[in-house]
């Protein structure tokens, strides 16, 4: 099997790593000067430091067309942003019968095209936008890059309404050690990675506060509430989001210390400012970005989300860390639903 990987970051490398040991695997990499670094050193020292590659895996860069040619299934594994761009790449280069899957996980930042999802867009809906014909899905499910690149057990879900893509992405990735489960819920597995990294920056915030376990608890399980209130009004199945894609991938991002999402909550409780917690990171840190297009999708549907609104003001400086554990424990209540 021929598996090309677009996009060089932490997760795309440790993909390819993963795949390179039973499959013919290419790594393209956008920029050619790290593609040539990773070539010398097998190395990726930026995005996943002290791991190396494998002999076997081909890094490239360049044109895209030599990528893909005599591919049987195509990863796009850049950040949310490029999704738009690879997409519309692969609709010109691919046979429509080449699989797809994606593996960023968020909503795309609202544009200025008022034709497109004016709450800002799930990756399913910029390929129902870009590329309609192609064959596509998610690869989702909670998983660090750095543990996958070292053969830990993973479990992941193949996220799909079409069968060949399921089946492609089980065939390219399952082995003992790195498990791959179907689900044809493409709405709930991408609607519980992108809200996840919203709830994960509140539960860094509750640790970094020492609000305590059951504080943590609490708001876990609330997270995932808001989660799937959103999930069911975007169309999809309330039992995705007790599975991996929904509350697997939530538990491991909000309590995982690898999750960069969870650090910046951690960042913002002990006083630094949104840029200063991003730049301690190095790298994206998708619900910075996702809160407020969670949250517009949610008022569109009127949702109620008050964690993602309580995050969403926090990180626009409208509100202190203290003040959003306040705006939470003051609201009135209710019943558990």
């Amino acid at each position: 099997m021929k598996i090309s990987i677009l996009g060089a970051g932490s997760w795309g490398t440790a993909l390819a790593i993963h795949a390179a040991r039973r499959h013919q695997t290419l790594l393209w990499a956008r920029d050619a000067a790290q593609a040539q670094s990773m070539k010398d050193t097998r190395r990726n020292q930026r995005y996943l430091p002290g791991v190396t590659l494998p002999v076997d895996l081909d890094i490239i860069s360049g044109p895209l067309a030599p990528t893909l040619t005599g591919t049987d299934l195509v990863v796009l594994a850049g950040p949310m942003s490029s999704l738009r761009p690879l997409l519309q790449e692969a609709t010109r280069l691919l046979n429509a019968q080449v699989p797809v899957a994606w593996l960023c996980k968020g909503f795309e930042a609202p544009g200025s095209d008022p034709s497109l999802q004016p709450g800002g867009s799930l990756p399913h809906e910029v390929q129902s936008q870009v590329a309609p014909h192609l064959l596509c899905g998610a690869l989702s499910g909670p998983s660090f890059a750095q543990e996958v690149a070292a053969g830990l057990p993973t479990a992941l879900v193949a996220a799909s309404p079409h069968d060949a893509v399921r089946q492609a992405l089980v065939s390219a990735f399952h082995v003992d050690h790195l498990r791959v489960y179907e689900n044809a819920d493409i709405i709930g597995v991408e609607v519980g990675g992108a809200v996840k990294n919203v709830m994960a920056i509140a539960t860094g915030l509750c640790d970094g506060m020492a609000l305590g376990l059951n504080a943590r608890a609490a708001l876990i399980t609330r997270g995932l509430a808001e989660i799937t209130c959103l999930g069911l009004a975007l169309g999809a199945r309330g039992d995705t989001f007790m599975g991996l894609s929904g509350l697997g991938d939530l538990v491991l991002t909000a309590t995982g210390d690898l999750s960069r999402n969870r650090r910046v909550g951690l960042a913002l409780a002990q006083g630094l400012n949104l840029a200063q917690a991003v730049e301690s990171l190095g790298h994206v840190a998708e619900g910075v970005y996702s809160a407020r297009t969670v949250m517009r999708r949610a008022h569109k549907l009127g949702v109620d989300m008050p964690i993602t609104a309580a995050v969403m003001q926090l990180l626009e400086g409208q509100i202190t860390a203290q003040g959003a554990v306040s705006l939470l424990m003051s609201r009135q209540s209710r019943s558990e639903d």
